[in-house]
């Protein structure tokens, strides 16, 4: 017999983005959290710098346990520093950027609504990328 899923539980973040592994040959690695229909919420590490890609399934909330670097939204000319503390906030459909990582690791609480599914990735430019180069659940 299965059992339901829970409907509460505890995490640390800033532990568990330590338990990913140090290099990746994708851009990002992440494990979820919580993974419903409604909203998934993720801890994330990223390798190296990620170009302009929008989501086209969930608006996205970034909370930045570790690191530091560069992050725009909707427009490059809006590229500011991010540190540990910041929340970046943005719609579906809204394009961004990590251009550049100043300080690693750089690590990010997730939460996106509704779900945010593995392969919801556009890159601007298709040379950039697929789903696979960007995000590895099990980085190698």
């Amino acid at each position: 017999m299965s059992r339901p899923a829970p409907t509460f539980a505890r995490f640390v973040p800033a532990e568990i983005a330590r338990t990913l592994p140090d290099t990746a040959r994708s851009m990002l690695a992440d494990v979820y959290l919580t993974d419903r229909p409604d909203a998934s919420c993720r801890v994330f590490r990223a390798y190296r710098g990620v170009p302009p890609h929008v989501h086209a399934g969930c608006d996205e909330y970034l909370y930045v346990l570790s690191g530091r670097g560069t992050f725009w939204m909707d427009d490059a000319s809006t590229e500011a520093a991010f540190e540990p503390g910041h929340l970046l906030v943005f719609e579906r459909n809204v394009v961004h950027a990590l251009p550049t990582i100043l300080e690693e690791p750089v690590a990010f609480l997730a939460i996106d609504a509704p779900r945010r599914a593995p392969t919801d990735i556009v890159f601007v430019d298709a040379a950039d990328g697929t789903a696979a180069d960007f995000m590895a659940r099990n980085a190698d």
